[in-house]
């Protein structure tokens, strides 16, 4: 069902632009990956019309969809039928079950922001999180790695700061632009909810290092960490000394 209705919203027009957005031309990261032209306002609201609908064993099929916008739409149906078992911690377990099984399909960066922090971090909140430190550290693909990472979003809105910290040292020196991205965005988090830790933070080393953080990490996690801060003191970071690569 769910990729019926979803190529019939299909729009042409549009796929060359989202291809080319989410960088699916050869060697980019999204190598590959095929587009109906749906934008995320139209899937949310086919979501909503279906999700009460769908069943686990349905989204098997979706989730594993050609077609980036169908495997987005199966996600977050997965978000609602998670979200709306409150009750029913078994049904929400195999939610989270399925969400890992199934994490191969989620290979773009909007399929992973769009679903994780929703449904893993959530679970999180109150069990074990060594699953977001071996996905940071281990993950099999820079998604799983992202996943590792954004989940701590949900953490960050109740206030919980010592994971983002902890998993941000975990990627601090990743080579891929995505992580540095997504790194740097849940510091900002971090930053929002308590500015002082944040700056402790950036300015001493990681654990067995010896550089402040602020001139060890990419400038592209750093940028992103500090962009809610005063110019003067967002210039003050940046300008930190870079260390020589040995």
């Amino acid at each position: 069902m769910i990729e019926e209705r979803m190529i019939a919203l299909r729009d042409d027009t549009q796929v060359e632009n989202l291809s080319r957005f989410f960088k699916t031309g050869p060697g980019q990261y999204g190598e590959g990956d095929r587009f109906l032209g749906i934008k995320v306002p139209v899937t949310r609201s086919l979501v909503k019309e279906i999700w009460k609908e769908c069943s686990l064993e349905e989204l098997e099929t979706a989730v594993a969809s050609p077609w980036h916008e169908v495997r987005l739409c199966a996600l977050l149906v997965l978000v609602q039928l998670y979200k709306h078992a409150r009750k029913d911690i078994g049904f929400r377990g195999r939610c989270v079950e399925f969400y890992l099984s199934h994490t191969r399909y989620i290979n773009n960066w909007d399929l992973v922001d769009l679903s994780c922090y929703e449904i893993l971090g959530s679970w999180l909140l109150d069990k074990d999180r060594s699953i977001l430190y071996s996905l940071a550290r281990d993950g099999r693909t820079i998604w799983e790695q992202r996943i590792g990472i954004v989940s701590c979003m949900q953490l960050v809105r109740h206030g919980e700061l010592a994971d983002t910290l902890a998993i941000s040292d975990i990627l601090l020196h990743h080579r891929h632009d995505l992580i540095h991205k997504a790194t740097g965005w849940m510091l900002r988090e971090v930053g929002k909810r308590d500015e002082a830790l944040l700056r402790s933070y950036l300015e001493t080393p990681a654990p067995g290092e010896s550089v402040p953080r602020c001139a060890a990490m990419p400038r592209t996690m750093l940028r992103y960490a500090i962009e809610k801060l005063p110019e003067a003191d967002r210039m003050a970071f940046m300008n930190r000394p870079v260390p020589a690569q040995g």
